[in-house]
């Protein structure tokens, strides 16, 4: 039997504990490694708790851009236009949901729950204004029957075109009174919450103007709303 040298074995124990050496790098190398990356995230994370910080309002405007692109496009979503069945034909109305959305989003409410069906035309003033409703008061008309001061603010005031639509600035607890105007108004948003105006059945409007009516603007034969048709486009 061949013997062993001395120098071989020890050239055989340095082979066998190589191995170990190499493992205990790699250990060392990847604790490294994950050291690295927990003092990226901790730095990241300092970095964005700073920042938003420095930004309070940052989170808010975002909701706040997301709830507007909400409610416009809802707003988008309402009917435009409301068609009045009156006794004597009908008027389409173009509906000012920009200008007035809170009127605009009471008057559709009230449509839907059908309060102008049967509504009667009350008051008729030719030449200025017929008014639907369930009061017995001309209410923001009162003053357009005084020619007198209405001549005096001719000359300065601004006009409104006529077949404008609107309801009374004051609350009545009698419901919502609807005005259509047959004639330009000087300051007509002095007078009343214009939500919008006639675009077809002009003709309807001046033919309820021309009823026949008492010495308090009262028509002598019944003349009013039969119903409500609400559309997104016509």
């Amino acid at each position: 039997m061949a013997r062993i040298k001395p120098q071989a074995l020890l050239n055989q124990s340095k082979k066998k504990k190589g191995p170990a050496r190499i493992s205990a790098t790699t250990i060392f190398l990847c604790n490294l490694v994950v050291l690295v990356i927990i003092l990226s995230l901790v730095a990241t994370y300092r970095h964005w708790s700073q920042r938003s910080k420095n930004q309070p309002g940052s989170g808010l405007s975002t909701f706040e851009d997301t709830a507007d692109s909400f409610a416009d496009s809802k707003k988008y979503d309402l009917p435009g236009y409301a068609i009045l069945n009156t006794s004597k034909g009908y008027i389409t109305v173009e509906l000012y949901k920009d200008g007035s959305p809170m009127i605009v989003d009471k008057f559709l409410d009230l449509c839907q729950k059908g309060y102008f069906k049967g509504i009667p035309f009350h008051h008729v003033i030719k030449h200025y204004v017929i008014q639907a409703g369930h009061s017995q008061g001309l209410g923001a008309a009162e003053d357009w029957t005084t020619k007198g001061k209405l001549h005096s603010r001719l000359a300065t005031s601004p006009k409104h075109e006529a077949f404008m639509i609107g309801t009374s600035k004051t609350r009545d607890s009698t419901g919502f009174e609807l005005f259509i105007t047959t004639a330009p108004i000087p300051d007509l948003n002095d007078k009343i919450l214009v939500f919008g105006r006639a675009v077809k059945g002009e003709d309807v409007v001046q033919e309820i103007e021309e009823v026949d009516t008492d010495e308090h603007y009262r028509p002598k034969s019944p003349v009013g709303i039969n119903g409500v048709t609400l559309k997104r486009e016509i």
